[in-house]
């Protein structure tokens, strides 16, 4: 059977129009000879009756410490309701259609509470309603322990929900329905000449994806890497092709040099951080300070990012809201620290940069053109970051755009 598993979102779901918008792209797909699964978030976003943020308010309401167990069985109702509907729908419009809930979908998982890691698929109810005839719709977001208790998955965990089936269907394509054309060269809120990409790799869109690219979660990237089956991300509301997401060799298959083809794939950013320096001794006692120092902020529970140490300075960066507490931890270890709150990370992602030079150079000149100050750089073989003040960063972002030519 020629399985293809195809998610939607939540947006795509909030109202009956959509919804047979949605049977239509599915129906569609059964049409091409495809045997489709469908994944299913919650109806809708904050404030939507049913959407997951909605029914943690409602709860919140009467008891803010509700145990993560109960959390969890209150989270999964979202994509059970959205589920039940979108059978319901298809039925309507006479295809036979069932609803599988995670647990009956066979996603087992561990016993991480609101973020649970998928253990195995155990795809038999799928398979076997399929033969028969089904139309199957799994609830995203969920499954459960091995002893029968509802998890949940975490942020974007209907992403990697329709990545786990389609690993255990040894899916055709896994598509990713979203309110955008595809993967986006930035984000066309800050870029009007921001391009969908035709294709792209596992690597590049699991960077994009942890350097601030919503489109799709990078677990459900690296769970259909495993197995190298095609994402495609694409809108449920237009018939665009989207973007395929696939390994580095189909990318570039046919290209003469790839440094040539495509050096920088997008530029995505991330707000709220603060920048820390923090100035110790040389030698071997600096060594024991920056240990003494990294320690103490792991036993505090702040995590740290973008680091550079040299022998006498340490730079790094916490998220905005925990700076403050990050600087009396600094101050009870015995550390004086500079910090700069409303800063901005932004990244250059590309599996053609590696080995390439002058790619800093590039960076550099861009964003001095438009007086954009550098408060920190650091790079990797596919993605290199600059650190900028808030209020520069979409002008970064515009800029970086615009040097590696990526309306083009």
């Amino acid at each position: 059977m020629k399985y293809i598993v195809l998610k939607f979102g939540g947006t795509s779901l909030v109202s009956p129009e959509l919804r047979e918008r949605v049977a239509g792209k599915i129906i569609a797909a059964k049409d091409e000879g495809y045997v489709p699964v469908v994944v299913v978030s919650a109806i809708g976003r904050e404030g939507d009756p049913y959407a997951t943020d909605t029914l943690i308010s409602l709860v919140k309401q009467t008891y803010h410490d509700l145990p993560a167990r109960e959390m969890d069985m209150l989270m999964s109702c979202g994509e059970i309701i959205s589920g039940v509907v979108m059978a319901a729908t298809l039925q309507a419009m006479g295809y036979p259609a069932v609803f599988l809930t995670g647990a009956q979908a066979g996603i087992i998982t561990d016993r991480n509470y609101s973020g649970a890691r998928i253990l195995q698929v155990q795809a038999k109810n799928v398979t076997r309603y399929t033969q028969e005839g089904y139309i199957v719709v799994v609830a995203g977001f969920q499954g459960t322990t091995e002893d029968g208790e509802i998890t949940t998955l975490g942020r974007g965990g209907s992403d990697t929900t329709a990545a786990a089936l389609g690993v255990a269907l040894n899916a055709v394509y896994v598509d990713i329905y979203t309110d955008v054309d595809g993967i986006m060269t930035a984000d066309p809120r800050i870029v009007a000449e921001a391009k969908a990409l035709e294709v792209i790799t596992y690597d590049e869109i699991c960077h994009l994806a942890h350097e601030g690219a919503k489109v799709v979660h990078p677990r459900a990237v690296e769970i259909a890497m495993q197995k190298s089956i095609p994402l495609r991300v694409r809108s449920t509301f237009s018939d665009s092709p989207g973007t395929l997401v696939t390994n580095s060799g189909e990318v570039y298959k046919g290209t003469i040099d790839i440094t040539k083809d495509r050096i920088v794939t997008g530029i995505t950013y991330i707000s709220g951080i603060a920048q820390f320096i923090v100035r110790i001794g040389a030698t071997g006692e600096g060594l024991k300070q920056q240990r003494r120092m990294f320690r103490a902020l792991a036993l505090a529970g702040i995590s740290i990012d973008f680091i550079n140490i040299l022998p006498e300075v340490v730079l790094f960066t916490v998220k905005d809201d925990v700076a403050e507490k990050a600087v009396k931890v600094l101050e009870n270890t015995g550390y004086m620290s500079e910090v700069i709150t409303g800063c901005a990370k932004v990244s250059a992602v590309g599996a053609g940069m590696s080995g390439v030079p002058g790619v800093i150079a590039d960076i550099v000149e861009a964003l001095t053109k438009d007086d954009i100050q550098i408060l920190q750089c650091n790079d990797s073989h596919t993605t290199v970051w600059v650190l900028v003040r808030r209020e520069e960063m979409e002008k970064a972002v515009r800029a970086l755009h615009r040097q590696f030519k990526l309306d083009q």
